[in-house]
């Protein structure tokens, strides 16, 4: 027996699918595919915090921008460059240490982005009835167990004559 995916919840092997509770044979699997489901609001709210994020990302950017144009608009005005430089410097300074910080939120953005923003079904037909096996918002698990089962159909298709 060949294991092609396992997790705490579905477990695709050479022989079988299990699936929600269900165990469902290869051998009995006419065909395979996916389709999206409802939105949740697990979804929408994955969304929505996305959006959230990359306004709190890109806030800080824009004010300091205002901040330089303002502070260059005034020393032009007053010919005193030399505070503007040194302020300019402080700006870059605190800016540079922040950096690092930023490892954290983008960490987020980047897993909310794998994860996806629709619901994924996959569904067979065994023994004549169209069956959905998963339904999961989360776009890499299901394209994992997705190419699984296609692997498993496959090889389970040459096996037989």
């Amino acid at each position: 027996m060949v294991l092609y995916y396992r997790d705490d919840a579905v477990q695709v092997t050479s022989e079988a699918i299990h699936a929600g509770g269900q165990v469902v044979r290869l051998a009995d699997i006419a065909y395979v595919w996916h389709a999206r489901g409802a939105t949740t609001l697990a979804v929408r709210g994955r969304v929505l915090g996305r959006g959230v994020l990359v306004l709190l990302l890109s806030l800080p950017p824009l004010v300091a921008l205002v901040c330089v144009l303002s502070l260059a608009w005034a020393a032009q005005d007053r010919g005193n460059w030399k505070l503007a430089l040194l302020i300019l410097d402080a700006f870059v300074v605190v800016g540079l240490a922040l950096t690092p910080f930023l490892e954290l939120p983008l960490g987020w953005l980047d897993r909310s982005y794998e994860r996806g923003s629709r619901v994924h079904e996959l569904w067979v037909q065994h023994r004549g009835r169209e069956v959905m096996l998963l339904r999961t918002p989360d776009a890499l698990r299901f394209g994992q167990i997705y190419r699984a089962v296609q692997r498993a159909v496959e090889q389970d298709g040459e096996r037989r004559p």
